[in-house]
């Protein structure tokens, strides 16, 4: 890729002005970062999804500030043009205004990205609105939002009856009132996720698994590489199965170490004979 210039939020409203999708992958390191970075992906999301994809946890809520600003400080070093979005873990901005407002503050701060992102409908516009007069830009998610997974049943569809489809598109209303640049659906279906796509004013809708009428899409790194073990979501297209060439690398490695045959010659540095004998000699005084 050649060189380009820092993204800006002023050009990601420019690639929605002409039509052109933005793409838009999650990232919690330096080299997956710097391979982002190269390959031209506009948005870069370090989720709090690295707690299950990183550290292992079976949901996001383990996840703390510190954590969220280790990664996304490695992944800016990584990607110094892409847009990067910080994720704001649980309970860094639900109890108050004032402590989503300190908290996107700390992750902007402490890490250089560009944004911060939390989950939830009307009830956190305040915060929103607190963070936007802040003078940080925020991002919104709706539909599925993994840190309140077991009020929603689960990790499931959301929106599949009028009622509950009513409701999202009437919380992306109240958070792009609130000052939201940009809004994630996730498992929205598509014609909501339309819908909500199509009253948008000043607002991007970005797409993860809630069809193409979005802006953009957004996909889970380790989803669309075959890197997560425990299982595949529908949602998610493997572009290449990297899960299935580093375990046969892997496999290779353990083969060649049991039989002898690595390291070979050009995988160690010799010494010179001399340099040796003077080595024994020393040695033996």
């Amino acid at each position: 890729m050649s060189a380009r210039k820092k993204l800006t939020i002023n050009d990601l409203f420019a690639k929605v002005a002409a039509g052109q999708p933005i793409t838009w992958l999650t990232c919690y390191d330096y080299p997956t970062a710097y391979l982002q970075e190269q390959a031209g992906v506009d948005m870069i999301l370090v989720g709090d999804s690295l707690g299950m994809t990183m550290l292992g946890y079976d949901s996001t809520l383990p996840v703390t500030m510190d954590d969220m600003v280790r990664h996304t400080a490695a992944v800016r070093r990584g990607a110094p043009t892409a847009w990067v979005i910080g994720d704001m873990p649980y309970m860094s901005y639900q109890p108050s205004v004032e402590t989503a407002i300190r908290s996107a503050g700390r992750l902007m701060a402490e890490t250089g990205c560009d944004s911060v992102k939390l989950e939830g409908g009307a009830e956190m516009a305040d915060r929103i609105a607190g963070i936007v007069s802040a003078g940080i830009p925020v991002m919104g998610h709706l539909g599925l939002t993994p840190q309140s997974a077991s009020a929603l049943g689960g990790f499931r569809l959301q929106g599949k009856g009028a009622a509950q489809a009513k409701k999202i598109v009437d919380d992306a209303k109240a958070l792009e009132e609130a000052g939201a640049y940009c809004i994630l659906l996730e498992l929205v279906p598509d014609r909501v996720c339309q819908l909500i796509t199509e009253r948008a004013q000043h607002c991007i809708i970005m797409s993860l698994g809630s069809g193409p009428h979005a802006h953009g899409q957004l996909l889970i790194y380790h989803d669309a590489f075959g890197l997560y073990p425990r299982f595949k979501p529908r949602m998610a297209k493997v572009f290449a199965d990297a899960g299935q060439v580093i375990r046969q690398g892997l496999d290779q490695y353990v083969a060649e170490v049991t039989a002898k045959t690595f390291p070979a010659p050009e995988n160690y540095f010799g010494m010179p004979d001399a340099q040796y004998d003077e080595l024994i000699r020393l040695l033996a005084e």
